[in-house]
This record gives C-alpha cells, sequence and structure tokens, in this order.
C-alpha cells in the first residue's frame, strides 16, 4: 500500500478549534503516513509590507509544505456567511509565493460550524477562492459539520455515525485522486 503526506489548512486559529479537529480527524481516518497542520498565524496581507520585507517565512513555509505534500485538506468556520479572515489572508499570502504550491494538487474541503448548516455557505466561497490555484478539488460527498461543539467526543473524535461515513467517503474519494 502507498503511503502519502498530506496538509491540512484550519480556518481557525482557536486551540479548540472544531475545525482543527475535523482536520484531524479526517487526516486519521484516510490513514496518512504524515499529516501536518500548517501554521496559519501570519500577519496581514499588505502589498506595502511584501515590498518592502518581502514574503514572511512563516508564509514560504507554509507554500513549502503545501508543494511537498501529495493531499491538502481545507477546513473552514462560517463568519458572516463566508470563510474565515484567518483562510482568506493565508490565501492572499501563498498566492504571492512563486512557483504555484497549490496548482494540480487533489483537495478536499470541509466545514465545521455551530450553526445548523454546518459551514455549508462558507464551503461554497472557499471553493471559489480556490479557483485560481489550480487544484484538483473533489466534489464531494459534502463534509457540513453542524452544531460543530457537539460532536466530537473527550478524546477528539468525531462521533454522529452520518458524519463519520460522509468524512470517510471525502476520504476515500480523496485517496482515490491521489493515487492517480
Amino acid at each position: 500500500m502507498s503511503t502519502y503526506k498530506l496538509v491540512g489548512l484550519s480556518g481557525s486559529l482557536r486551540r479548540d478549534s472544531t475545525n482543527t479537529r475535523l482536520l484531524y480527524e479526517a487526516a486519521r481516518l484516510f490513514d496518512a503516513e504524515s499529516f501536518m497542520l500548517l501554521n496559519l498565524n501570519f500577519p496581514l496581507y499588505d502589498g506595502d509590507r511584501e515590498k518592502m520585507d518581502g514574503i514572511p517565512d512563516v508564509v514560504r513555509g507554509a507554500a513549502a509544505n503545501i508543494a511537498e505534500a501529495d493531499g491538502i485538506l481545507i477546513s473552514t468556520p462560517e463568519y458572516n456567511k463566508g470563510p474565515s479572515g484567518v483562510l482568506k489572508n493565508a490565501l492572499d499570502w501563498i498566492s504571492r509565493v512563486k512557483g504555484k504550491p497549490f496548482q494540480g494538487k487533489p483537495l478536499a474541503v470541509m466545514s465545521a460550524s455551530s450553526g445548523r448548516a454546518g459551514g455549508e455557505r462558507s464551503q461554497l466561497v472557499l471553493r471559489t477562492f480556490m479557483v485560481p490555484f489550480q487544484t484538483r478539488i473533489l466534489q464531494g460527498p459534502e463534509m457540513h459539520l453542524a452544531n460543530s461543539s457537539n460532536q466530537f467526543d473527550k478524546d477528539g473524535r468525531l462521533t454522529g455515525e452520518l458524519y463519520i461515513e460522509t468524512l470517510q467517503q471525502l476520504m476515500d474519494n480523496l485517496r482515490a485522486e491521489v493515487s492517480r
């Protein structure tokens, strides 16, 4: 059996983020050889800052990890009907790195939110954000984790059977796309 390296981008910086938990569960179900959660605590993108100081090392490091990965996972909360500013800022910075690290990479997107739709709108907007990156974005199944703070056990494992099945199918589809 082949082994693969996954990287994850969480749209939440919270220590106990359900989006981060969801990424770890996805990586576990994928059974990747390695999984790295990227640090997205980037400075706000500012073209003047980029011109004066260049691209920050933390951004270059994240882009290098994306370029080296076999597959990418992104999970976003829903803030005001869209992805978080943290995630958008990270994508804006990464787009400035030479070499197009996302290009051609298989990508699975998911969302976790306290609302009843599980971040459905944020995921839809995130998919449009990814178009310029030219990823091989999976079309489904769509993983929208609703009422997310009540969907994990004390060990951080997803508990809802339907959610587990959906996430497993998404990871099986990602594995098939990575294997292509």
